[in-house]
């Protein structure tokens, strides 16, 4: 079972974050996208790497995986995910993007969607409509 905690967005956990997602409005649509392993689709976002904060990380993802070239990003909290005796901890941003361009990560992203509400498939189930309902402040499934 999996267990979804949130904290201030200013939190710093015992352990270190690992990773930043980042919920993203363009034209008043949520954007999603989907590695190009699976078919599934999940909020844009990824590791921090050693030598990035989140917010770089963040700004670094947003960047790479949707094309967002002009943008606003908020921290809206910390999180974590508990399962199997295990926790790891994150930063979860919201992006209000104004212009866009090309994906920068191809490698990985096969595509990008704009949707109103979560998609039915998401790579993450377990996870995701908590991290977005913390920032849309409602369920959207």
């Amino acid at each position: 079972m999996v267990k979804i905690s949130f904290y201030a967005a200013d939190h710093v956990p015992g352990g270190k974050l690992t990773y930043s997602i980042i919920a993203s409005k363009y034209l008043g649509k949520w954007i999603f996208v989907r590695h190009h392993l699976r078919k599934t689709f999940e909020i844009p976002g990824g590791h921090i790497e050693a030598d990035e904060t989140p917010l770089e990380a963040a700004e670094r993802e947003l960047k790479e995986e949707t094309g967002a070239i002009d943008f606003k990003l908020d921290c809206i909290c910390t999180y974590s995910v508990e399962s199997d005796d295990q926790v790891e901890f994150g930063r979860l941003y919201l992006a209000e993007i104004s212009k866009i361009g090309p994906v920068i990560d191809t490698f990985e992203i096969e595509e990008i969607i704009f949707q109103e509400n979560l998609p039915e498939m998401l790579t993450y189930p377990e996870i995701q409509p908590f991290l977005f309902k913390k920032v849309t402040g409602n369920d959207q499934r």
